[in-house]
């Protein structure tokens, strides 16, 4: 497959305790990557997660513990395809809400910090 940086399919990760979520936002870091959920700006500090290592494979992904594919459709990812459309739905209705990807990234930079993080997050 490719680099997981440059696959712009949406995404699913499978957690440690074995649970899937769709990823909203997935970011280069210095000490790793860094994911967000669905709806992160509305918990922001709860939603966004460094995950530090190397990143290996092609697609899966491999990254501390977690398992990063591509989301399928029609019965494969049923449930997480719904919660992904719904995801699209609400970036569509409020998209001037949204922050762009410069301050996107500055955030991801922040995760791990949690000052840089708090500061970064007054523009919300």
């Amino acid at each position: 497959m490719a680099d997981i940086f440059t696959v712009t399919a949406p995404l699913r990760v499978r957690l440690p305790s074995g649970d899937s979520k769709v990823v909203a936002e997935l970011c280069k870091h210095p000490h790793g990557l860094v994911m967000f959920d669905l709806y992160w700006q509305e918990n922001p500090k709860q939603s966004i997660h460094l995950l530090e290592g190397e990143i290996r494979g092609e697609g899966p992904w491999k990254i501390a513990d977690h398992i990063f594919y591509v989301l399928g459709c029609n019965g494969t990812d049923a449930d997480l395809a719904t919660d992904y459309s719904h995801w699209q739905h609400w970036l569509r209705e409020h998209h001037q809400h949204y922050p762009n990807p410069q301050q996107i990234q500055q955030l991801a930079q922040s995760a791990g910090d949690e000052r840089l993080l708090t500061r970064q997050l007054g523009w919300l």
